[in-house]
């Protein structure tokens, strides 16, 4: 086992599609998935009625919080008895996350290093599909068995800022930290949480050898990276003396603890990415504004050159340019539909991987045009990767914008 990798919390991980029998209870009551020899990798021969606590999950790219329970997974031999024939089963029981399930969807079975699983479920073409295929390397059985990998420690296993997010959709936080700068991020910034753009500032001025003028996609993708591993070192130095106090049945306060954590995390994301990709147009001496006010109190989160071209009639529109940031998309992605009327075709720049071809046809069709760092384009296909800017395409366009206006 490697840590920073896959292997840290899977021994094995097996992937199917969901036949009509398995997802729908009304036309099965075995309530058993099929194809499974090859799960024989994963689980071993049984011996006797081998009983293993699971968590369930159901995700989909409508809601924002996923369905879960727990139950547990049965893996027999209905054959055991027999002289020379086995027929290895897996049971599984009714739970709010099976009722769920529909035909076509993605079935992820994880067997974790304390021996107990993980079973996930996305809906079929969906982005969190997707994204768990893609976390894993693998694809499902054509002919409808698993598909299983034992051996999780590759380079496209290592966990990284992409997968770690997936990873924290399905239930699996990750807290890589970094101890030895948390004596300086003491020494500078206090027992607190300091301002995110001073931190974004921090953060960038421990990474050498990268080149916002050069490189601004990799520039992007080690600030991002660097500063997460960094904020969530002084993160648990900070709360660490409020957990260690209990929450002595305090319920409400628990809650409000935890909110208050998720909360912070999830915005102080979007604003770093803000934060360094203003560092990476201001190196490449380009002009703009952050949260300018367009029309109807819209503020974009970035436009080029700036409001006062914006607000001017005369300049031409095809020489002005909008940016929309968000770290990840979801149904979000239409609030920037709406934030430059004069702007007919809008940009957005995400960190989500593997985001699906219904969904990026869609923003086509919308004339929205989705920018992604170079490292985060192999998560998706050749067709969507031809539509696909990067940060340098696009800083590369406005500048000639900038220059031909």
């Amino acid at each position: 086992m490697k840590a920073g990798y896959l292997s840290e919390f899977f021994s094995g991980v097996a992937i199917k599609t969901l036949s009509a029998v398995e997802a729908d209870t009304a036309r099965s009551h075995q309530h058993e998935f099929n194809g499974v020899a090859d799960l024989i990798r994963l689980f071993g021969r049984a011996e006797g009625k081998q009983v293993y606590n699971t968590r369930f999950i159901y995700l989909n790219d409508g809601d924002d919080e996923p369905v879960v329970d727990d139950a547990a997974l049965t893996w027999y031999d209905a054959r055991e008895r027999h002289p020379t024939r086995s027929e290895h089963r897996l049971y599984f029981p009714t739970t709010q996350v099976s009722v769920c399930a529909a035909a076509g969807d993605l079935l992820v079975i994880g067997k974790r290093r304390d021996n107990s699983l993980l079973v996930v479920i996305a809906q079929g073409g969906s982005t969190i599909a997707n994204q768990v295929q893609w976390l894993f390397s693998v694809a499902p059985d054509q002919h409808h068995g698993f598909s299983v990998r034992e051996e999780l420690e590759t380079e496209q296993d290592r966990i990284q800022f992409a997968s770690s997010f997936i990873l924290e959709q399905i239930g699996i936080v990750v807290e890589t930290t970094e101890e030895n700068y948390l004596d300086t991020m003491l020494q500078k910034f206090g027992e607190t949480f300091p301002v995110t753009r001073d931190f974004s500032a921090y953060a960038r001025s421990t990474v050498k050898d990268v080149s916002p003028v050069e490189a601004p996609d990799a520039a992007l993708m080690a600030w991002m990276e660097r500063e997460e591993i960094l904020f969530r070192t002084l993160e648990k130095h900070l709360l660490a003396d409020r957990l260690a106090k209990g929450f002595a049945g305090d319920v409400d306060g628990f809650l409000e603890f935890s909110l208050s954590v998720q909360n912070r995390r999830k915005s102080r994301v979007g604003r770093a990415l803000e934060n360094h990709l203003e560092v990476i147009f201001a190196e490449n001496k380009i002009r703009y504004e952050r949260s300018a006010v367009t029309e109807v109190k819209s503020r974009p989160d970035f436009l080029f050159p700036g409001s006062k071209e914006y607000s001017d009639a005369a300049f031409d529109p095809l020489r002005l340019t909008m940016l929309g940031v968000k770290s990840t998309c979801k149904d979000r992605w239409r609030q920037v539909l709406a934030e430059a009327k004069r702007i007919e075709r809008k940009h957005l720049l995400t960190l989500e991987a593997a985001i699906s071809k219904f969904q990026t046809d869609e923003m086509q069709a919308q004339r929205l045009q989705l920018v992604v760092p170079r490292a985060l384009h192999p998560t998706y296909t050749k067709d969507q990767v031809a539509t696909l800017l990067d940060v340098a395409a696009f800083t590369a366009l406005v500048r000639g914008r900038e220059k031909a206006a």
